[in-house]
């Protein structure tokens, strides 16, 4: 279970870089509270953004975990700048390539693990992976940038502004590409 499961919190505010900001000075400070506001604030935004790149629930949750326990330690490393969440996609990000890394070192599973006992039961990596195989599809058929805005506009409800100020890219850019990924899912799922 993580550890950030047994805390319930309200409902997520509007995004507010100055607060965010503010929340990360106190964490710095040993803040607990702060924390707790902080994580309300971003969960869903940070999540979606891990999910867009690893495209594995198990895996996003490990890292998002891993993420804000990264917050905890390093806030008093946090350069004011006004774009906390930036920050925090940097560290996120940094973590899914080092699980990447980590993940390329693992030796592959061999046909012999593949295969259940002699009952002829089916392994459950096999099974996972048939009940998202459509959605991995859907999602490899964008390009990375691509399926990182659609899940941040679509899971987390943020605005494209505030995904463009996230990501560090135009509005114009943003829209455009939010668009062009929507018509190539609509195509993908048309032809599925």
């Amino acid at each position: 279970m993580l550890f950030l499961e047994t805390v319930s919190f309200p409902e997520t505010p509007e995004d507010n870089p100055a607060a965010d900001e503010a929340l990360l000075l106190r964490i710095a400070d040993g803040d607990q509270e702060a924390f707790r506001q902080l994580y309300q604030h971003t969960d869903r935004t940070i999540y979606s953004f891990i999910l867009s790149i690893l495209k594995n629930a198990q895996d996003a949750e490990e890292i998002m975990q891993e993420t804000y326990m990264k917050v905890w330690t390093s806030a008093g490393s946090y350069k004011p700048q006004g774009k906390p969440l930036a920050w925090m996609f940097t560290i996120a990000r940094n973590l899914c390539y080092m699980k990447f890394r980590e993940q390329k070192h693992q030796s592959d599973l061999g046909l012999d693990d593949l295969a259940g006992s002699e009952t002829g039961e089916v392994c459950p990596q096999i099974e996972d992976a048939a009940d998202h195989m459509v959605l991995k599809a859907a999602l490899e058929a964008l390009k990375e940038e691509e399926r990182q805005i659609v899940l941040l506009k679509n899971s987390s409800g943020l605005k494209h502004r505030e995904i463009a100020e996230a990501l560090g890219l135009p509005l114009a850019t943003v829209l455009s590409k939010y668009n062009r990924a929507m018509k190539k899912l609509e195509q993908y799922l048309r032809e599925e």
